[in-house]
């Protein structure tokens, strides 16, 4: 098994592209060890020492490591750990069903508003930030502001706050006239 490492936009993330299918639908966040347990490989990825959050997308994984740990003392025993996870033949979730859109649910009047802004979120902002091993969710909206959470790489990376304020609030606001702003919500 050939597992492909690439860089992130955030120096302390790392995407792993182990060529083989990581979930069949959604993303699964695990910022910290403590959520680990609804997957066996975030648990064998937390055992390494070092490791300080685990993100699976369709087909990559991206791992964050501790600030005062260099990616050449962990890099290889996190490589590891996925070939290990792979060849055991375990699944990455316990229960694969709980995966889902990511996106908060929203009822009220604004939900026409919302429907469009998780429409461009999905077709324009995701795929492009997957590419850079993250992913950004609907988390709200009120009174013109849109509330997103950052997951993977692009949580805690330095040029998150251009990408939202730069890229993603101006497209929003472009294609949406309610929206006034897109801020970031911490982790939940």
């Amino acid at each position: 098994m050939f597992i492909q490492t690439e860089s992130t936009p955030n120096p302390s993330t790392l995407k792993f592209l182990p060529g083989k299918p990581v979930l069949a639908q959604g993303t699964a966040d695990f910022p910290a060890p403590e959520g680990a347990g609804a997957s066996p490989l975030a648990t064998r990825i937390f055992a390494v020492e070092g490791v300080a959050g685990v993100f699976f997308g369709s087909d990559f994984i991206t791992v964050t490591k501790a600030d005062q740990i260099e990616w050449d003392h962990i890099k290889p025993s996190v490589l590891g750990a996925i070939m290990e996870h792979y060849q055991s033949g375990q699944p990455v979730m316990a229960d694969d069903a709980a995966m889902g859109s990511g996106h908060a649910e929203h009822h009220g009047e604004d939900a026409e508003i919302v429907g469009q802004i998780k429409e461009l979120l999905d077709s324009r902002v995701r795929p492009a930030v997957a590419q850079d091993g993250g992913d950004i969710t609907f988390h709200g909206f009120e009174r013109g502001v849109v509330y997103l959470h950052m997951q993977g790489a692009c949580a805690g990376c330095p040029s998150s706050t251009l990408t939202l304020k730069m890229g993603i609030e101006n497209l929003l606001r472009h294609y949406i006239p309610e929206v006034t702003e897109v801020r970031p919500v911490g982790v939940l």
